[in-house]
C-alpha cells in the first residue's frame, strides 16, 4: 500500500509542457492540475494555452510542446503528412467524446421557417430544412456560409455528415476555418450563417442572442472520440513512463468529472483566467448534459453532452483501433486521403490502445496500488 501523494511511475522528464485549447472538454486537463493529479505522479505540469489548432499542431511537431489536447483526427492526418509534412503524432489516450454543436445564425434560423412555412422548428433540426434556401442562393450565384474549427476534425466530418444524410452537396455551401474562440463574432457580423463548434461557444452565441443551437455532434455521431491525448512517437519512446503517468492522472481526472456535482466545480475552474476566462453560464451547461437551444426556448437534456469516461466493459478513454478506423473513414470520404495508399497499419501506428493498456497493468506499476487505482485498473 502507497500513499496516494506517491508517484506511481519512474518519470524520466518531470517538467512537462502541455497545449490546450480554451474548450469546456479541457476539463481533464484543468482537473489534472488543479486537483493534483499530476503531482503525484511526480510530474511538473504547465498547461499551455493556445488559440488555433494549427498552431497547437506545429508546436507540438517542433517540439515547442511535448503533448497536446488534440482533435482526434489530428495524429492521422499528421502521421499522414496531410496538408503539411509528415510527423508521426501518436494518440496513446482519449480524452473526450462528443461536445459539439452546429449553430444557425438567428437570421438563417428565421429564414428557414420562412421558407419551410413553419411557424416553430423541431431540434435536432434536419438539415433538409435548408435546401430551398440553398437553391434560392445558388440561383443568384451565392452560398450559405458555414465554419469549421479545423480540417481533420470530427467539426468538419459532422458538418459534411449532417448535410449528406439529407442529399446536400458539400460544394453546395461553403465551409471556412476558424479558430474556435473567433466563431460567435464571426456569426454576430454575419461573416459566416452557421457553425460547428465545440462547447462553451454554442452556449454564448445562444447566451447573446445571436445563435441557435440546433443539432449536437450526439444527434449525428453519437460516442466517436472528439479530443486525445498526442505527443510525438520519438517524444513516448524516450519518455514511456512519463507518458504512463500522464495517461494515469488525466484517467483519475476524466473519473472525477463522472460526478456531475463535480463536473460544477470543473466548470468554476475553466471559469478563471488562464482556462477559458468565461462566464460560468456559458461553460456549464455542456459539461453537465444541457444544450442551450435559443435565447427564448428550454433548453435540450443531452446527458452525453461532453463525455470523459464510461462505466462498464467499455472504456471510452482507451484508443480503440476500430474508433480510429471509423475516423480515417471519413477522411477518405470527403478526399483528404486516398484509402488505396493507406499503410495496413496506420490506425495501430497512431491510436496507441497498447499504451493505454500497459498503463494500468500491474506490472507497469512502482509498487502495490490502492483502492482508487484499483477502481480505475478494472475499467480500463
Amino acid at each position: 500500500m502507497i500513499k496516494e501523494s506517491q508517484p506511481r511511475y519512474l518519470v524520466e522528464k518531470s517538467d512537462i509542457n502541455i497545449g490546450f485549447m480554451p474548450l469546456a472538454d479541457c476539463a481533464p486537463l484543468a482537473v489534472a492540475l488543479e486537483q493534483g493529479y499530476f503531482k503525484e505522479q511526480g510530474l511538473n505540469v504547465t498547461l499551455k494555452k493556445q488559440y488555433s489548432w494549427a498552431t497547437m499542431r506545429d508546436k507540438l511537431h517542433a517540439g515547442v510542446l511535448d503533448a497536446a489536447q488534440l482533435l482526434a483526427p489530428m495524429p492521422l492526418a499528421s502521421s499522414l503528412g496531410i496538408n503539411g509534412e509528415k510527423h508521426q503524432v501518436i494518440a496513446p489516450m482519449v480524452l473526450s467524446q462528443n461536445g459539439n454543436a452546429i449553430t444557425l445564425s438567428m437570421a438563417l434560423y428565421e429564414e428557414v421557417k420562412a421558407f419551410n412555412k413553419l411557424t416553430t422548428l423541431d431540434i435536432p433540426l434536419s438539415a433538409g430544412l435548408l435546401k430551398p434556401i440553398i437553391k434560392a442562393r445558388k440561383s443568384v450565384g451565392q452560398k450559405l456560409t458555414f465554419a469549421t474549427v479545423y480540417p481533420h476534425s470530427c467539426h468538419y466530418y459532422q458538418l459534411c455528415s449532417w448535410f449528406e444524410h439529407n442529399n446536400i452537396a458539400i460544394d453546395d455551401v461553403e465551409i471556412l476555418i476558424i479558430t474556435p474562440v473567433n466563431m460567435v463574432e464571426a456569426l454576430r457580423s454575419e461573416d459566416i450563417d452557421g457553425f460547428c463548434v465545440g462547447g462553451p461557444w454554442n452556449a454564448k452565441a445562444v447566451r447573446d442572442g445571436v445563435g441557435v443551437t440546433c443539432v449536437t455532434s450526439c444527434d449525428i455521431w453519437p460516442n466517436i472520440p472528439e479530443k486525445v491525448l498526442g505527443m510525438l512517437a520519438d517524444w513516448q519512446k524516450s519518455y514511456p513512463e512519463t507518458t504512463k503517468a500522464l495517461i494515469y492522472a488525466l484517467r483519475k481526472a476524466c473519473n472525477w468529472l463522472s460526478n456531475v456535482a463535480n463536473r460544477f466545480e470543473a466548470a468554476r475552474l475553466l471559469s478563471q483566467h488562464q482556462y477559458l476566462d468565461l462566464h460560468l453560464s456559458v461553460i456549464a451547461p455542456s459539461l453537465i448534459g444541457s444544450c442551450l437551444v435559443h435565447h427564448q426556448q428550454s433548453p435540450r437534456h443531452v446527458p452525453s453532452y461532453n463525455q470523459f469516461s464510461s462505466e462498464g466493459a467499455e472504456c471510452i478513454n482507451r484508443p480503440d483501433h476500430f474508433k480510429g478506423e471509423w475516423l480515417l473513414s471519413h477522411m477518405c470520404k470527403v478526399g483528404q486521403v486516398s484509402s488505396d495508399k493507406l499503410s495496413k497499419n496506420i490506425v495501430a501506428e497512431v491510436f496507441r490502445q497498447d499504451i493505454y493498456q500497459q498503463t494500468f497493468a500491474p506490472k507497469f506499476l512502482v509498487s502495490d496500488i490502492d483502492e482508487t487505482t484499483t477502481d480505475i485498473a478494472e475499467q480500463a
